[in-house]
């Protein structure tokens, strides 16, 4: 799997665990993709403040909040924001479709069986939940409004100019 993972991602020295989490299930059989369930490991982040958005096809609201958190990760990723995205949607065909008319810059996780959606307690889409350096949850937004994104880019800088543990 190194060898795939270096074939497909030349431009980095070393794959981000979370790229070859997504490759690897990319490449499984159908059915061992469907029993195994999403895997969303957050530690592998600490010292990062760390954005996770559930997001669907179906979401109107996320067609505006998915361009809004591609552009805080390319103003913020240096000063170590991690944005990713989870996808709620059945059919991985629908979020393919929607990530064509909508592009992601971020690494997305498939929940097509909702478990990682019934563990944060979705309630909506978009949820956004947010964590700090240490790991530790520190807000979550449910839906987007254009007029509160100054609001929350204001808390996340807050998290980043704090020091890592």
């Amino acid at each position: 799997m190194p060898t795939l993972l270096r074939a497909l991602f030349p431009h980095l020295k070393r794959p981000a665990p979370l790229v070859a989490l997504v490759v690897m299930l990319a490449y499984l059989p159908a059915s061992a993709a469907q029993a195994a369930p999403p895997s969303l490991d957050l530690t592998r982040h600490r010292g990062k403040v760390v954005v996770v958005d559930f997001w669907a096809s179906w979401c109107k609201p996320c067609r505006e909040s998915i361009p809004w958190l591609n552009d805080l990760r390319g103003r913020y990723g240096a000063q170590g924001l991690v944005i990713i995205g989870v996808n709620v949607d059945a059919e991985r065909s629908e979020a393919e479709r929607f990530l064509r008319e909508v592009p992601i810059e971020f690494d997305v996780v498939y929940d097509p069986k909702g478990a990682l959606a019934e563990q944060f307690k979705v309630q909506g889409m978009p949820s956004s939940f947010v964590f700090d350096r240490q790991g530790q949850l520190v807000r979550s937004y449910l839906g987007f409004r254009q007029n509160r994104r100054a609001e929350h880019e204001t808390e996340i800088q807050t998290l980043l100019s704090r020091s890592t543990p």
